[in-house]
């Protein structure tokens, strides 16, 4: 009638909630799951009725078969729809760089380059630097990404100038020229032999990928940077989608059901276990052709024979992979050059944060542009060394200066002596240091790129430590390029330990340029067969081209084909050996700072606090207790002891910490005894539970030392 009265065409739709009809019991299921109630409930949230599903258009007809004319007009409207969803460009909504006026983003990045360059090398750029240089921004600018490099590096020095820390690089990003010249790495890359073409593949043309890393906290103001300059309806963080796994689609399947909670434990103990923190799925359990098949026999027992596992189970199916709740993606960020709403629709969250609801990887076949923007602890942990030693009254240092040649850092991790060092604090690395005794910036690299679990299966870790301090021989791959590929595996023993290896490898000995040995790299990683023989022809026809028998090349094959699924990228290696070796430097040389920086990072982490407290016991550091009258927020260096934080106390915040500073620091000065701090520090800030905190960790023993006589007051 309203349709009459208006004049408007009438449209047939449904009330749509799921996909197929079966799927109505994993929709009632998911409604108890999301309302913390049972199937049994009479009294919990459910739809009348059913019919929730897509419908076919015979079904539409027959639903409103007293009105054929809607269905009509729902058709038509439909094929008025004529949208494309092709995917876009990679990189086709990339954002633009706001250049001054007479410059574009190509003129603007190599001036850029060409400053950086003489920055890094004082005015004096070694020819093989200027020649790798322009050859890379040759690259970039055919490849038409000078505008990412500038936002990039413009992110990262605003970063650096407003305090906050920013790693020295991440990911294969470190092997670029370009991308040390900018300053968005620290790691020169000619130095220590990395590969550009690692990072970008002029034979492979894709999207750079630049990650990085900041400390959590100023990670949050460089978010904030970046909406501002770039708008803020072009810059949005990206979704993840937490879905219903297999053993919590058994426990919640049989908490609906009203199970008690033993029984869902109970189930999913026999499950087979999770692998690289996944479960296997119940569709994979049940499936003779999956690879897992027979782990899951005592389950599948267990579901014929126990009525309750098959009921629990077969619930447990329909909802398995479900969406259960929505995140933000820890890194992840969309940037584009026009308002991401065109392109993918967003999600505002209860806390204000803007994200997009398609996940990153959707994004990019769109056209959108991610960056990642990562936080890491261990930055901040340099970043409160480097202002504990100012505040402690020593000279300030660079930290993107300290050698790499100091003696007694070495001598600190051939000690294992490095809980608390980035990468390197676990009992396994540090029993695999004292075996391998460091002497060079190489062996952290190679440390980090072989702590994993292939390389380890293989023991080339304790194989590199045993080589270095010749324990095993050095056996080359054949005498044929024995010689020839000194200069790729002299560095790590004859063993291979990175990809970029692989890579120098081919180039040598095959004649591959190196962008076409990253596709042959890739290749040998993927294991597939198919695609094995098919690059096998080529590199044994580079071989034979350049010299080396087919018996050679068989033995090179064979070598590298297995490691190069194992080994790592050394970009990324050798940028976290950086954070690394930065780390174990500040602890040897400056150990109170260093000490108060890891405690404070530490500080709500009851385990790590307990062991770094003892750390400091061991290294001869006293750690004094927090006192009203001399701790700040903080852990502090205090001369040669570390001062505890009042706001490492449980249940003393930030707000009530700085009244009682600021009181102490003014006018009438320290606090004599209990009853003057408690009548001068503002009542805001005090509370009983706050107050016998205080008592408990001795923050006024040095004023009233007898804490039983103070809880009475």
């Amino acid at each position: 009638e309203i349709a009459k009265k208006l004049n408007a065409p009438l449209l047939a739709t449904n009330d749509l909630h799921y996909v197929h009809e079966e799927d109505r019991e994993a929709q009632d299921a998911m409604l108890c799951i999301n309302s913390g109630s049972r199937l049994d409930d009479p009294d919990r949230f459910k739809f009348d009725g059913s019919g929730y599903y897509l419908k076919s258009a015979e079904q539409m007809r027959e639903l409103f078969k007293e009105f054929p004319e809607a269905c009509d007009n729902t058709l038509e409207i439909a094929r008025r729809c004529n949208v494309m969803f092709d995917d876009g460009e990679d990189g086709a909504f990339m954002p633009q760089f706001d250049c001054p006026e007479g410059w574009d983003e190509t003129s603007l990045f190599l001036k850029k380059v060409e400053e950086g360059l003489e920055r890094r090398y004082n005015n004096n750029i070694p020819m093989e630097v200027l020649k790798q240089a322009d050859y890379e921004c040759g690259v970039i600018c055919q490849m038409q990404f000078c505008g990412y490099f500038l936002v990039v590096a413009d992110y990262i020095n605003w970063a650096k100038a407003h305090g906050v820390m920013v790693g020295p690089g991440r990911g294969s990003a470190a092997g670029a020229m370009v991308a040390y010249a900018m300053g968005i790495t620290e790691l020169d890359p000619m130095k220590h032999g990395l590969i550009f073409e690692r990072f970008l593949n002029p034979e492979r043309v894709s999207l750079p990928d630049i990650d990085v890393d900041f400390d959590p906290d100023g990670r949050a103001k460089v978010l904030e940077y970046v909406g501002e300059k770039y708008g803020r309806d072009k810059v949005a963080q990206c979704v993840i989608y937490g879905t219903i796994k297999t053993k919590q689609a058994l426990k919640d399947s049989a908490r609906i059901m009203g199970y008690e909670f033993s029984v869902g434990e109970k189930i999913t103990k026999v499950l087979p276990p999770a692998k690289n923190g996944k479960d296997m799925s119940l569709h994979d359990i049940f499936d003779e052709k999956s690879k897992r098949y027979a782990e899951a026999r005592e389950f599948r027992e267990m579901y014929d024979t126990d009525p309750d596992t098959h009921r629990i189970t077969e619930e447990a199916k329909g909802i398995e992979g479900l969406i259960r709740q929505t995140g933000v993606h820890a890194c992840a960020t969309i940037m584009g050059s026009e308002p991401i709403t065109n392109t993918s629709p967003l999600l505002e969250r209860t806390d204000g944060t803007i994200t997009t609801t398609f996940e990153y990887h959707t994004c990019e076949t769109l056209g959108l542009v991610k960056m990642d923007f990562l936080g890491l602890s261990n930055l901040t942990v340099i970043r409160d060394t480097l202002r504990n030693i100012e505040n402690n009254g020593k000279d300030p240092i660079d930290y993107t200066k300290i050698p790499l040649d100091d003696k007694a850092t070495y001598q600190l991790l051939s000690r294992g002596d490095t809980l608390g060092v980035f990468q390197l604090d676990s009992d396994g690395m540090r029993a695999l240091l004292r075996t391998l005794k460091p002497d060079n910036f190489n062996d952290i690299s190679a440390l980090i790129a072989l702590y994993r679990p292939g390389p380890m299966d293989m023991d080339s870790h304790t194989n590199y430590a045993k080589r270095k301090n010749g324990l095993q021989d050095i056996i080359p791959i054949h005498p044929e390029v024995a010689e020839p590929l000194k200069e790729v595996l002299d560095e790590t023993y004859g063993l291979i330990v990175y990809q970029e290896q692989v890579q120098s490898a081919a180039r040598i000995l095959a004649g591959y340029s190196l962008g076409k040995a990253d596709v042959l790299r890739r290749a040998m990683g993927k294991k597939k067969p198919e695609v094995l023989a098919k690059e096998q022809v080529p590199f044994f026809e580079g071989m034979k081209a350049h010299g080396y028998s087919e018996e050679a090349a068989q033995a090179v094959w064979d070598v590298l084909v297995p490691f190069s699924g194992y080994a790592f990228n050394k970009a990324h290696s050798a940028a976290y050996g950086l954070i690394s070796y930065w780390t174990a430097y500040l602890k040897t040389h400056y150990p109170v700072e260093f000490m108060a920086a890891l405690l404070q990072n530490e500080r709500t982490n009851k385990d790590k606090t307990a062991l770094y407290l003892g750390e400091a016991r061991r290294m001869g550091i006293q750690v004094l207790q927090p006192d009203v009258n001399e701790s700040v927020l903080e852990y502090s260096a205090v001369g040669d002891v570390v001062r505890f934080g009042l706001g490492a106390i449980r249940n003393v915040g930030d707000k009530a910490v700085n009244d009682i500073i600021t009181e102490r620091e003014g006018e009438r000065g320290r606090f004599v005894n209990f009853m003057d701090f408690v009548q001068r520090v503002p009542i805001s800030a005090l509370n009983r539970r706050l107050v016998e905190s205080l008592i408990k960790a001795g923050a006024f023993d040095s004023i009233d030392s007898n804490r039983r006589a103070l809880f009475q007051i």
